[in-house]
């Protein structure tokens, strides 16, 4: 098993933060994707879609999209759970994962496509698009902040994927200005406490 992976981008670090919770050792191959090595044929051979992470199981299949590569490390290894155990707890931390995901998330990186200068030229760029982005983003801080309020990690009193989601989209906005504010003190103390886990460091 090997997971081909890039240092700055914020998708492989979910599935590096998630491979350290639950405490595996899986080889890392790294993939400029600055010099465009994901858009090598064998690099293609592997993801037509030329993205990363991409996991090798030992079975030799590639496995993309870092959710995807999560769920099977947890069918494999299911403690900790990252995903929940019971019904109820499932359902939460799927919701919650997919807000997240939509609502925040691809925001961020479509305010960071549309608008940042390292884009310039690797794709048509609409910054009215990449501005009501960062809007939108901005605005679901206001409604994760209520749900921090009350409890301790996103979807709960449990740390889980979603809160990895989060802690990876919330770090990389800072790229392009989108962060929690003075009035975000719960989001604020979330993710000190989130950043300050070992597996953030991965």
């Amino acid at each position: 098993m090997k997971l081909y992976d890039n240092a700055t981008a914020p998708n492989p670090r979910r599935v590096r933060i998630f491979v350290a919770e639950k405490g595996l050792e899986i080889p890392l191959v790294a993939v400029n994707i600055q010099r465009k090595e994901n858009h090598a044929p064998e690099f293609l051979e592997i993801n037509p879609l030329a993205a990363v992470p991409v996991l090798e199981t030992d079975a030799g299949e590639p496995i993309s999209e870092s959710l995807a590569i999560c769920r099977y490390l947890e069918a494999l290894h299911p403690q900790p759970a990252l995903f929940g155990t019971q019904p109820d707890e499932k359902g939460r931390i799927e919701m919650w994962i997919h807000r997240v995901e939509f609502e925040f998330v691809q925001r961020v990186f479509l305010c960071f496509q549309n608008t940042h200068d390292y884009m310039k030229g690797r794709m048509p760029q609409v910054p009215e698009f990449g501005e009501l982005s960062r809007e939108r983003a901005q605005r679901f801080l206001d409604l994760l902040e209520r749900q921090l309020a009350g409890t301790r990690f996103v979807a709960g009193d449990g740390f889980s994927m979603a809160d990895i989601s989060l802690l990876c989209g919330l770090e990389f906005g800072r790229v392009i200005g989108i962060r929690a504010t003075e009035q975000h003190a719960a989001i604020t103390r979330w993710h000190e406490e989130v950043a300050a886990r070992p597996s953030a460091k991965a």
